[in-house]
């Protein structure tokens, strides 16, 4: 699908495999690494990716949920990281749908920032974080659609769906697009 100047794609896959310009962490607060995407791309991205971490940890004291920051793509074959902190679902009534919508666009902003022309997301804060990805889907492909409208920064903007379910979701998300808040 194009939005603009914008193709958006969805796919399964592993994300640590996606030759982009900026590759998109589910990082902690703490941007000390952790399981799913956040473990496999410190794992794939090795050592210089979590060096980076550090010093950002040690200079702003992390990353809260809705922001983002930036580090070297390491050993990935995207030139660049962004880790972004979305929500921990909490039922949501507690600014959780807006705290995510901030993940993806302040993802998409400092990679454009950065010189970005592709990015690859995972779905953020629908592992560990419990954030149900039929809610999570609209909000990001519609934080994706909203910025591609506005800033024509990106030739593609990716979401590499771990599984083949996921993926389903996320189409059908993109299929009723009355759904992509």
């Amino acid at each position: 699908m194009r939005v603009g100047k914008t193709r958006l794609l969805l796919k399964q896959g592993d994300i640590t495999r996606e030759t982009v310009d900026v590759i998109v962490n589910a990082a902690n607060s703490g941007l000390r690494g952790g399981g799913g995407v956040d473990g496999a791309i410190h794992r794939v991205g090795g050592p210089r990716i979590m060096a980076e971490c550090d010093a950002i940890r040690a200079r702003q004291g992390g990353c809260p949920p809705g922001q983002a920051v930036i580090t070297t793509g390491g050993q990935l074959p995207a030139q660049h990281v962004v880790h972004t902190v979305g929500p921990i679902w909490r039922g949501g009534a507690r600014g959780e749908p807006d705290l995510l919508r901030n993940a993806y666009l302040n993802s998409l902003r400092l990679a454009a920032e950065h010189g970005a022309k592709t990015i690859a997301f995972p779905s953020i804060s629908t592992g560990v974080y419990g954030y149900p990805i039929e809610l999570a889907a609209p909000i990001a492909l519609g934080a994706a659609r909203d910025f591609a409208l506005a800033d024509s920064s990106f030739e593609e903007i990716r979401f590499i769906l771990f599984s083949l379910g996921d993926l389903g979701i996320y189409q059908r998300a993109l299929a009723d697009r009355k759904s992509v808040v």
